[in-house]
């Protein structure tokens, strides 16, 4: 329970696998010493992408560290969810040091694959180490023509396939629209290439191109490698949310019925704590509010039917009524990975129709939008706030409410932005008045 290097106490960790299954000492610990503990309400975190431990428990000790002067009468308990995902290592994160590493992969042509990229990819997907080998020659090397672009595809769908025919997975779609092998790994890769290096033009210096040329393809390819290992993430997500911390909490709540539990999420661990939601056993009503911190999930996850398609609906439909208390999501248009990446990528994802000539605005981001970016779409009845009107309070008592944390969430640099600026005292708040926690 102690952790000398956290911020606060108790202090406990769950650690998934893949799959779901959850370490069962950490598990066992946590149900047996949390009611001795004398807590009442338990902040359950899930970080978003990360390739390590003590990346996501540097985010925790941070996070949770103004919490106990937040609401110092309050008798709180702390969780951090550790589950296998990764992140480039040229995305810059505020508020954390850089690396040696991470500041020689920012420095690398925006191509290359940089060592300990190369690393993170061979620890998330074990077995694929010629893959990540070829794929980091052919970043290189960077052949001319199509057939090299087409090879590199075909070695990102083998890197991240998770079923034998390459079928879409349980736990992988936020709506009902979203089936089948996804065209961002099936598709014209050349031409997916091409979209990806033309957003990123416009993005900064990362991807940027001088004059009147066009931007290089194997920039895009980059990126392909990036969104298809994040739809792994994705998926991912999901599977640990409703298979592994959904039955987690329905055995806490038996074996410490007067505790309330928090759940918060941060970029795909937003779909974690979203989609444990649809793991809930049947009666429990532990879960008393979800904050989600620039969830990188479809802002359509919660709604009854899509704008685009009547028969159409979200994957976490109705899930919003398990929660005895808000779904408070936060979203900021600084978040360059979601209102730029995000939507290309899911449109590529959607459909194989040719991706030349994407518009990044309007319909796109309006169809394939993600939470972080504009917050929960299609449930009637979501409220919209500023950040200072939320922290005034107070908070509606239950449904979706919108949050826009552009005050605070602003900071970051290309290709993610402020995608990763969630440390930062006001938001602990938020998930303080979201449960209301006095």
């Amino acid at each position: 329970m102690a952790d000398p290097g956290m911020s606060v106490t108790p202090y406990w960790e769950l650690t998934f696998d893949a799959d779901g299954d959850v370490d069962p000492p950490e598990r066992d610990r946590l149900m047996a010493e949390v009611t001795a503990a004398g807590v009442h309400d338990l902040l359950v975190f899930a970080h978003g992408w990360n390739n390590d431990r003590s990346g996501a428990t540097a985010l925790y000790r941070q996070f949770y560290a103004p919490v106990p002067r937040l609401a110092p009468a309050a008798r709180i308990g702390y969780v951090g969810v550790i589950w296998p995902s990764m992140r480039f290592c040229d995305e810059p994160i505020p508020d954390f040091p850089r690396s040696v590493a991470a500041v020689e992969a920012a420095a690398a042509p925006p191509s290359a694959l940089d060592k300990d990229t190369r690393r993170a990819l061979l620890e998330t997907f074990p077995g694929r180490a010629t893959v990540v080998d070829r794929l980091g020659r052919l970043l290189d090397e960077q052949p001319a023509g199509p057939a090299g672009l087409e090879e590199f595809g075909g070695l990102v769908r083998v890197l991240v396939a998770r079923t034998p025919d390459g079928s879409r997975p349980p736990c992988a779609a936020d709506t009902s629209t979203e089936e089948g092998s996804p065209a961002l790994l099936a598709g014209d890769t050349a031409a997916a290439c091409d979209a990806f290096a033309q957003a990123l033009a416009g993005l900064g210096p990362s991807g940027a191109s001088e004059g009147f040329t066009l931007p290089n393809p194997w920039n895009g390819a980059k990126e392909l490698l990036r969104q298809a290992t994040y739809y792994a993430m994705k998926r991912r997500a999901g599977t640990v949310g409703e298979r592994g911390l959904g039955p987690v909490i329905g055995r806490l709540a038996q074996a410490a019925p007067q505790v309330r539990v928090h759940l918060v999420g941060h970029s795909f661990g937003g779909r974690l704590v979203a989609f444990a939601l649809r793991g809930l056993p049947d009666g429990v009503r532990a879960v008393k509010s979800v904050t989600l911190l620039q969830g990188a999930f479809s802002h359509y996850a919660f709604a009854a039917r899509l704008p685009q398609d009547a028969d159409a609906t979200g994957a976490l439909r109705g899930r919003q009524d398990r929660v005895d208390g808000p779904i408070v999501c936060c979203y900021s248009h600084f978040d360059q990975a979601l209102g730029d990446l995000y939507p290309l990528a899911s449109r590529m994802a959607d459909d194989d129709r040719s991706f030349a000539g994407i518009d990044l605005s309007g319909v796109l981001g309006t169809r394939w939008g993600a939470m972080g970016h504009d917050g929960v779409q299609g449930v009637p009845g979501t409220r919209g706030l500023d950040l200072d009107g939320a922290l005034r309070g107070p908070l509606p008592a239950s449904g979706c409410v919108n949050v826009d944390a552009a005050a605070v969430v602003r900071r970051g640099g290309p290709p993610a932005g402020a995608h990763s600026d969630i440390v930062h005292p006001e938001l602990a708040r938020l998930v303080l008045a979201a449960g209301r926690i006095a």
